[in-house]
């Protein structure tokens, strides 16, 4: 799995014309699954993004994590982070995990990010045409692989 997690101070998905999902201060979370991403994936994943101290304290410094700023956040599937570049000029897809993979992945994270945080977690609709709107805090932008933990 392969996530870039912005921090915003707010961020929405649009599907055919009407805002699905909103957010305030917090993260937009992109998250891309291949074939070989499991339930581990998942919860690595969420125990990361839930402790990542990203947010700044009383002093400027990052500092604190979503939970001590009761930040919201807003997963999107995007399976272009799984995009080959190398040969031409045109990408290709295909170490993107199907949909019958990658949807029980998908909900179970936005679940168990949902169940840490106390808190529904926005979503987008997984292979839907999305308009992603974020103001992006910082900026910060953090990307992570679960096939590169170390």
């Amino acid at each position: 799995m392969r996530v870039v997690i912005q921090r915003v101070q707010h961020a929405s998905v649009t599907i055919e014309g009407q805002v699905h999902s909103s957010i305030g201060k917090g993260y937009l979370i992109l998250i891309g699954i291949c074939e070989e991403d499991n339930y581990e994936d998942v919860d690595w994943l969420v125990r990361k993004i839930v402790g990542l101290r990203v947010f700044d304290d009383e002093n400027h410094v990052m500092n604190r994590d979503i939970m001590d700023v009761n930040g919201e956040v807003l997963v999107i599937s995007q399976f272009t982070l799984f995009a080959s570049y190398k040969k031409g000029n045109r990408p290709s897809w295909f170490r993107a995990g199907s949909h019958e993979h990658s949807i029980p992945l998908y909900e179970a994270f936005c679940q168990r990010l949902s169940d840490q945080l106390g808190k529904p977690v926005g979503t987008g609709v997984f292979g839907a045409d999305m308009k992603v709107e974020l103001l992006n805090d910082g900026p910060v932008t953090i990307c992570m692989d679960t096939k590169n933990k170390e």
